[in-house]
């Protein structure tokens, strides 16, 4: 039986280039998609999840999401004496328990895998989950769900992927797999932005996964890989020659939230999909796209 996964990391250092100069004061994930900010539907799909402790590997300039998982001393008590206590419940609900979130500095930007070492010593000796939270994924059950369930299947490592047309692999990870049938299959490499043509499959790299706190050790002495960084991929491959690893077809849409016309989409379905701006928003949209 696989052990329970009860930590989450969250990288979340990064200056969002792809989406400046909006990101140039406002920390990315604290970017909305409708009336929240990206890091909230994150920390939900981990919730749903059964995530215990979130772990955010932060860089300079990120303490707004520290103070975003905390108390607002001054608005909550003028909600409260307005009796607006709807979206009073809704804003106490998101705040964690005492203890639940800590928070890690990446001094340096060198990539997602020395990110995700900076945890270490906070995730210890126990698998883990990763979330990028630029990857809005509408799913249900969360995303992060499906993954734990079906690592409780098959334990080790597990990405979550999705498709994408023969023509885009060369834009991404590519992940290969045995021979078979299922959304759940067992991966033999991946390999980073294949030349067109030579792609293993049309599944890429999410932005889900649960490793083995060996993955540590690897990153440690990790060299540097494409763009002058340490890759979690690369270590990821190196990992996977001494235990195996699997990949998730999970059901559900992403939204690449780190991408000016990716955050638009997000904004667009997800308010399509509310039951109280639904119409609203379809009528909006409506009325642009006539003119």
């Amino acid at each position: 039986m696989s052990q329970k996964i009860r930590k989450a990391v969250l990288p979340v250092a990064g200056l969002g280039t792809r989406v400046l100069p909006g990101a140039k004061t406002v920390a990315k994930e604290l970017l909305n998609v409708v009336d929240r900010p990206i890091i909230s539907y994150a920390v939900a799909e981990a919730r749903a999840a059964g995530i215990e402790h979130f772990v955010f590997v932060t860089g300079r300039g990120k303490q707004a999401l520290e103070d975003y998982f905390d108390h607002h001393v001054e608005m909550e008590a003028q909600l409260r004496a307005k009796g607006k206590t709807e979206i009073l419940d809704e804003i106490l609900a998101e705040l964690p328990e005492p203890g639940q979130m800590s928070f890690v500095r990446q001094m340096q930007p060198h990539g997602l895998g020395h990110a995700v070492w900076c945890a270490r010593d906070v995730v210890g000796d126990e698998p883990f989950a990763v979330i990028l939270p630029d990857m809005v994924m509408d799913a249900q059950p969360a995303a992060l769900a499906q993954a734990v369930k079906a690592h409780e299947k098959v334990g080790g490592n597990l990405i979550v992927v999705e498709p994408v047309p023969e023509s885009e692999t060369h834009r991404y990870g590519i992940v290969a797999l045995e021979p078979g049938e299922g959304r759940l299959r067992r991966m033999t490499g991946m390999v980073e932005k294949p030349p067109q043509g030579t792609a293993p499959s049309n599944l890429i790299v999410s932005g889900r996964y649960i490793l083995q706190p060996e993955i540590f050790e690897i990153l440690e002495t990790q060299e540097r890989g494409a763009g002058g960084e340490i890759q979690l991929t690369d270590a990821m491959v190196r990992l996977m020659a001494d235990q195996p690893f699997h990949a998730l077809d999970y059901e559900g849409t992403t939204y690449d939230c780190g991408d000016k016309i990716g955050l638009l989409r997000a904004n667009v379905a997800m308010a399509l999909k509310r039951p109280d701006l639904g119409a609203a928003a379809r009528a909006a949209v409506e009325e642009l796209l006539g003119r």
